[in-house]
């Protein structure tokens, strides 16, 4: 199934790049996230990268994000995304591909997801994973940037993530596998270039156990 979505990713990366002789290309990296997350029990490194080359129509986006915990020396969780994105409406995208985690488990999903920019600009990255047995996965997450002054910027953030069934070799239960609200307050030495703290509010859920934690964060966001 999962080599099936791979072939249609290939398909449509074909005819993009057929569709881009008359269009200006471009090119866009940010990392939302690269920062550490933690309290008196608890210390991570966090990633959430994201890079996209085309046009206006039609891109080709890498996505990637993980942890890192520190005093365990190991990776939470890891992947990485290839994907097809192609505008459906203003300020939305139709997005297609595959997912290759690493952790805690080396597996591959088929991605179908929507990305844009909701009513009061609230920025949407939604996704199914469809695993390689048919259960279904879903990643939610909603950001909002609120200018207190021209380079002090609030950003409220929530993500949901969520599983149809049970996934023994993940040790994944069906439901809500985590939830995440936070807040950073990121100040924007230059346009490209902001560190910023923050404080998070997450719940796990997993067939071995559930925790919950408050978080201090510090990091920051670049983008070119």
């Amino acid at each position: 199934m999962i080599k099936g979505w791979l072939v249609l990713l290939l398909l449509l990366l074909c005819g993009f790049a057929d569709a881009q002789d008359d269009d200006m290309i471009f090119s866009h990296f940010k990392a939302e996230r690269l920062e550490y997350e933690g309290n008196q029990d608890l210390h991570l490194f966090k990633w959430d990268l994201q890079h996209w080359i085309g046009n206006d129509d039609h891109k080709f986006w890498l996505k990637t994000e993980g942890d890192y915990s520190g005093d365990q020396n190991i990776f939470g969780r890891a992947d990485l995304q290839l994907l097809y994105s192609r505008n459906i409406d203003t300020f939305w995208d139709f997005q297609i591909g595959a997912r290759r985690a690493f952790e805690p488990e080396r597996t591959f999903d088929a991605v179908i997801g929507f990305q844009g920019l909701a009513p009061f600009f609230i920025e949407v990255d939604s996704a199914l994973f469809i695993t390689e047995t048919g259960n279904v996965l879903g990643r939610l997450s909603l950001g909002y940037d609120l200018l207190l002054t021209q380079r002090l910027i609030l950003s409220p953030r929530l993500e949901l993530n969520v599983a149809a069934k049970d996934l023994q070799n993940r040790g994944v239960k069906a439901g809500v596998t985590e939830f995440e609200a936070g807040m950073r307050l990121r100040y924007e030495i230059e346009r490209e270039f902001a560190p910023y703290v923050g404080i998070d509010y997450v719940e796990e859920e997993s067939l071995r156990e559930h925790h919950h934690s408050l978080r201090g964060v510090v990091g920051m966001r670049i983008w070119y």
